[in-house]
């Protein structure tokens, strides 16, 4: 992807340095690294942040806040290490909300209203209960704001085979085109579906994240106009969706496929709708919910 590295974005908060440890306090409960690790393959068959259940009543307690201390010289090394990502990821997310920023008005005339991207490590509070780096990037509608701990689009590269520029931008287009979905009430209506018929929330679930694909596809159209797109740029996008599906991940956790439990979809789902948000290149292209 032709990108401008040196960008700065106000929609960023960095709180890589916020304090935080190896292991992780749920409740007055102190989880070490195995737990965790645990807990996050749990969290990725069944696609439920069973962390949150460590807290009282079900949600997310944080017993002790973060605070923002002085970085030792790993966390610095670290930052240093990280920081052409963090230049890369601003540069897409600057991009990507530009873009919604003309298409919104244009066709819903709905105003484009930026979210805002975390970067974290390991644990930090979020309006959605504990954002935790085992549960992968996602987006809270509550704060409308992206949480992501960079060490994510290593665990894409090497465990999920998923490597490249574009593989990490299709990640960030995904959650922003959730953000999209809330500006367009689209997100509070399925929910409030989900609320009146639970047995329908795996299926509400899954139309939600394959539309958000599709925007995200969306968004890929409008680099291609602009060519910055390069040669085996929508290839990486289209691995990164698929790797991320959830036939894929329940074999590699468990070696079977529910069907029935998706809240994602399956590769060839997601691979399918990032493509017809890509070919088409308007909002139209990504009803999920016609049928």
């Amino acid at each position: 992807m032709r990108w401008t590295p040196g960008g700065s974005s106000d929609d960023v908060e960095d709180r890589r340095d916020d304090s935080g440890s190896g292991g992780m306090q749920f409740g007055g409960m102190h989880i070490g690294i195995g737990g965790v690790v645990i807990i996050f393959i749990l969290s990725l068959v069944f696609h439920r942040n069973f962390f949150a259940l460590l807290g009282n009543g079900g949600g997310p307690v944080a017993t002790r806040q973060a605070e923002r201390s002085e970085p030792s010289p790993a966390s610095r090394e670290r930052d240093r290490a990280e920081q052409p990502l963090v230049e890369f990821v601003t540069f897409v997310l600057n991009d990507t909300q530009a873009t919604w920023a003309k298409i919104l008005p244009a066709s819903n005339g709905v105003p484009y209203r930026h979210a805002k991207l975390v970067l974290f490590r390991n644990s930090i509070p979020s309006a959605c209960g504990r954002a935790q780096s085992a549960t992968g990037p996602f987006y809270c509608p509550e704060d409308e704001k992206v949480y992501i701990d960079l060490a994510f689009y290593d665990e894409l590269k090497r465990r999920f085979g998923a490597p490249g520029e574009f593989a990490e931008a299709y990640v960030l287009a995904h959650e922003i085109g959730h953000h999209v979905q809330k500006l367009l009430g689209i997100e509070g209506k399925a929910h409030a579906a989900e609320e009146r018929n639970p047995q329908s929330a795996k299926a509400i679930s899954v139309r939600l994240e394959l539309q958000a694909d599709c925007f995200a596809g969306v968004w890929a159209h409008s680099t291609d106009q602009r060519h910055l797109l390069e040669a085996g740029d929508v290839d990486e996008a289209l691995k990164a969706a698929a790797a991320v599906g959830d036939d894929r991940l329940q074999r590699m956790s468990t070696g079977h496929v529910n069907p029935d439990s998706f809240t994602h979809g399956s590769s060839a789902q997601r691979m399918q709708w990032f493509q017809q948000g890509l070919n088409g290149g308007t909002m139209q292209s990504c009803n999920t919910f016609q049928n």
